[in-house]
């Protein structure tokens, strides 16, 4: 396994495991809030939830960016958001070895991390449409967030060892 995509909802730690485990793994890291379009980014920031047809094109970018990363044997963990079964598809189009963590939570312990922190553009007001939009995943790995950054990480870590030859 040379992909590992970190899924959940916003405040979930997607950006902040995402960077330890590929400094820990020496792998590329990349945030897949980085690729929205303009557009996206200014219905977030209005705390409008996107619908699919805003998140398609970032979507077919992301996965254009693991296979680029994977055609160069080049390891990667992205971080996305992937709250429905036909976005973790539409992601893992050709690219057969992607690996999917869910990291999880509470939706209580997450509104508390919201609260400490400011995102570039994601509201916390829009914490309960992500929850009502997500669609527990199957095949990946489940992730309690509820747990020190390093137990996170190092969880992660043991898993991409036991599955890597």
């Amino acid at each position: 396994m040379r992909a590992l995509l970190l899924m959940g909802v916003s405040g979930s730690g997607k950006t902040t495991v995402g960077v330890a485990l590929a400094r820990r793994l020496g792998w590329r890291f990349i945030d897949g809030d980085d690729f929205h379009p303009p557009a996206n980014v200014e219905k977030m920031r209005a705390g409008t939830p996107l619908n699919d047809d805003d998140r398609a094109p970032w979507l077919e970018r992301l996965n254009a960016v693991l296979r680029h990363s994977l055609a160069k044997n080049e390891p990667i963990v992205l971080a996305c958001s992937a709250l429905k079964a036909r976005y973790r598809a539409q992601l893992a189009e050709r690219l057969p070895g992607l690996q999917f963590a869910h990291l999880r939570g509470s939706q209580e312990l997450i509104a508390a991390r919201l609260a400490e922190r400011r995102h570039k553009y994601m509201p916390a007001s829009l914490l309960r449409s992500q929850f009502e939009a997500l669609e527990p995943p199957d095949g990946a790995w489940a992730i309690d967030i509820d747990q020190p950054l390093d137990a996170v990480v190092e969880a992660l870590a043991g898993r991409i060892g036991a599955t890597t030859p």
